[in-house]
């Protein structure tokens, strides 16, 4: 649910301004590196990967979200989960990801926001409907009053937003309802990194492009888009939407391994069409493509500094393992 960055042009007033604010992932390595203690060790996790340790220590304190250095054949990235809305209160970051950030020659993130001419093409490609489209004839009655009542509690008419896909009108009520609870785009992390990158004259580069995430949402089928519109109206009505991500935010500022373990089960466990468009698509097809992305780009030299939605990390299929997997060492710095 955090890694839709939604987008309507003709979205009217505080939707289109949070709409926008969303559309828009060995030299330096004495900067990089953390206190080593003797003949360090990767993560358990991961060490029957390791060939060899040549990085740090996996430190015990808790931090934000999760952090890991990649190495191998002279290569070196580290990797941060991120999470796509904030406050001001979650900064600075841990002293680690700090020093890591601002030693790294380039910032590779899923997408950078702050450039939304392609990602308000790829919105007006697959969340809007064709000339003629209508929302308001795809629903069944029963959808349509409820989506009715809530965007109407937002301030936001049914009309205003009848040229947009169920999908994408669920991830902007869901977006809206989380500023209200204080937590916004502009203070999400990936806005930080970017600007800090823009400060520093560091190069950041994309993990994906707008319109490859875009069209996973818009492989949803009429019935399928209708049923996570439900289930996301569900649970705004229920409290539960704003209880999970409650949890992963907690998490990702606690950064308690039990906590982050519990955040991918949570999201993918059941039949829901929230939690099997998530399993399948969001983190099933998008991680390996990332991996081989990430792999990619550390082969161009330098250090990297990978910031990455929080769940692309975690479980079997996350990052890590699938980093691990390719032959670099990888370790948990926290």
């Amino acid at each position: 649910m955090f890694t839709l960055r939604a987008a309507a042009r003709s979205a009217p007033g505080s939707a289109l301004a949070w709409a926008r604010r969303m559309a828009l992932a060995a030299g330096m390595l004495a900067v990089l590196s953390l206190p080593a203690q003797a003949e360090p060790l990767a993560s358990k996790e991961y060490a029957m990967h390791a060939s060899r340790a040549d990085g740090p220590a996996p430190v015990r304190a808790r931090h934000q979200g999760g952090f890991y250095r990649i190495s191998g054949q002279g290569r070196v990235a580290y990797l941060f989960g991120t999470i796509h809305v904030g406050q001001r209160s979650f900064y600075p970051l841990a002293p680690e990801a700090e020093r890591a950030l601002a030693g790294a020659d380039r910032l590779v993130v899923e997408l950078d926001t702050h450039a939304d001419a392609a990602f308000l093409r790829a919105v007006d490609s697959h969340g809007r409907y064709p000339a003629g489209g209508d929302l308001r004839r795809r629903l069944s009655p029963d959808t349509l009053a409820r989506l009715r009542t809530a965007l109407h509690a937002q301030g936001v008419s049914l009309a205003s937003m009848a040229h947009l896909k169920p999908w994408l009108v669920a991830n902007l009520l869901l977006g809206m309802r989380l500023e209200r609870e204080g937590f916004r785009r502009s203070d999400g992390v990936e806005q930080v990194l970017l600007a800090r990158a823009r400060r520093r004259g560091t190069r950041v580069a994309e993990l994906e492009s707008a319109d490859a995430q875009l069209a996973l949402f818009d492989s949803m089928n009429d019935v399928e888009a209708e049923r996570y519109l439900r289930e996301t109206l569900d649970g705004l009505e229920n409290g539960s939407a704003l209880r999970r991500a409650g949890r992963v935010i907690e998490a990702w500022r606690s950064g308690d391994v039990a906590e982050l373990d519990a955040l991918l089960p949570d999201a993918t466990a059941g039949g829901g069409a929230i939690a099997d468009f998530t399993r399948r698509k969001l983190l099933g097809r998008r991680n390996p493509d990332m991996a081989a992305h990430i792999d990619t780009l550390m082969g161009r030299g330098g250090v990297i500094f990978v910031g990455v939605g929080l769940l692309h990390l975690l479980g079997e299929n996350g990052l890590p393992a699938l980093l691990a997997q390719r032959g670099y060492l990888v370790e948990r710095v926290y």
